[in-house]
């Protein structure tokens, strides 16, 4: 028999079966990432998110307030909108036009809709409403709408994430990116969270921060985790930060907390990024990166650039090279800590199809994977037992 250490089967990395039904408990019942303020600037601006089951957009009304609804129109269930844009006043649906104004209320169907009873009551079919909050400069969606509140889902974290004020920043677009990974989303949740391989995995690629010194832990399903600069880093870090400063002095280290069921964060003196987990299939993961960096001029960030370009000449490199690498494709010799850990992700899925796969002890830097999974387990149990 396979023995394991996790408090997880096999079965809840590769089962349909355990897909569905996390979709169905945790991502389809629980606070959901959907974007930055700044993607619905305007009325009649809006963005869409799957949060589990659900198809949710946000839209800004006419009264400059945000509104979330469920993306089916009230006809035949067809999908609204798509990802992200503007409209003029109205939404419409492609399939058989019917129009929905921004606050969701039903404007008008086509003439020809007669299998209706004249005077229908056009209140009784506007769009579904979703809930929608906005929290350091994020949106967040929920599909039921009246959930408990984000506050109250956030519980005690918030102290915890770094002085970093996300809403006063500016994005960095040529830092968006989106990947496929083709791993389980927990798989990529508890990569993320594992403190073990940092110092490991990540030698030379993450070797600006101290490893060994850092602080996480918990509170209620949320990890948090901060670690202090190394002491090369560190020694002249005004000067070896790549980018100007987003956070006041003395405040150093990087925060990179992982928010239930999967958004995680990272946060540094000179950045804030975010790290959005979208379960696709039991053995597929989508991964968004956005990052936004200092609100200051083109001059602050050439004079930060030519500050540090002594430090990051001679910094990291790839895990390995010359001989030690399999050639230029293999991931160990990339150079990029995200690549190191996709191909870290992929390799541990292939090897769940193994019957001789055994999980071994864990160092205290992995403790964090057996509570993520504790806390999966709890927040299912919770779900199940509110619906009975």
């Amino acid at each position: 028999m396979t023995r394991m250490y996790h408090k997880l089967p096999v079965d809840a990395y590769t089962s349909k079966d355990w897909f569905d039904r996390e979709q169905r408990l945790i991502f389809s019942r629980s606070w959901r990432y959907a974007g930055l303020v700044e993607d619905v600037p305007e009325p009649g601006h809006y963005v869409s998110v799957q949060a589990g089951l659900n198809n949710i957009f946000i839209v800004m009304g006419r009264d400059f307030r945000l509104r979330a609804f469920h993306n089916i129109c009230r006809h035949r269930g067809t999908q609204l909108i798509r990802a992200v844009g503007k409209t003029q006043k109205a939404l419409t649906c492609p399939y058989h036009d019917w129009t929905y104004d921004l606050e969701g209320n039903l404007v008008s169907v086509p003439d020809e809709a007669r299998e209706y009873p004249e005077g229908i009551d056009k209140s009784c079919l506007g769009l579904k409403p979703a809930a929608v909050d906005v929290w350091r400069g994020m949106l967040f969606v929920h599909p039921d709408p009246n959930p408990p509140s984000l506050a109250a889902f956030l519980g005690d974290v918030d102290p915890f994430l770094g002085p970093h004020k996300p809403e006063e920043l500016v994005e960095f677009d040529e830092a968006r990116r989106t990947y496929e990974i083709k791993a389980n989303w927990k798989i990529v949740v508890e990569n993320y969270i594992d403190v073990y391989h940092l110092s490991h995995l990540h030698s030379n690629t993450l070797h600006m921060y101290d490893h060994a010194k850092a602080e996480f832990g918990w509170k209620g399903p949320h990890y948090h985790f901060w670690e202090p600069p190394s002491e090369a880093y560190g020694k002249s870090l005004e000067s070896n930060l790549p980018t100007p400063r987003v956070i006041p002095e003395p405040h150093r280290g990087a925060w990179v907390p992982m928010l239930f069921p999967g958004l995680g964060l990272g946060a540094s003196e000179d950045s804030w990024n975010v790290f959005v987990i979208t379960p696709l299939a039991p053995d597929l993961t989508r991964i968004e990166n956005r990052t936004k960096l200092a609100n200051v001029s083109s001059w602050e960030y050439s004079k930060q650039s030519w500050s540090s370009a002594g430090f990051w000449k001679s910094f990291g490199g790839p895990k390995y090279s010359g001989d030690d690498a399999a050639g230029e494709d293999d991931p160990m010799a990339s150079g990029d800590f995200t690549t190191e850990d996709i191909y870290a992700c992929e390799q541990q899925q292939k090897s769940l199809s193994s019957p001789y796969l055994e999980i071994g002890p864990a160092s205290t830097g992995e403790s964090p994977i057996t509570k993520h999974q504790k806390a999966i387990l709890d927040f299912m149990v919770a779900q199940e037992e509110r619906a009975s």
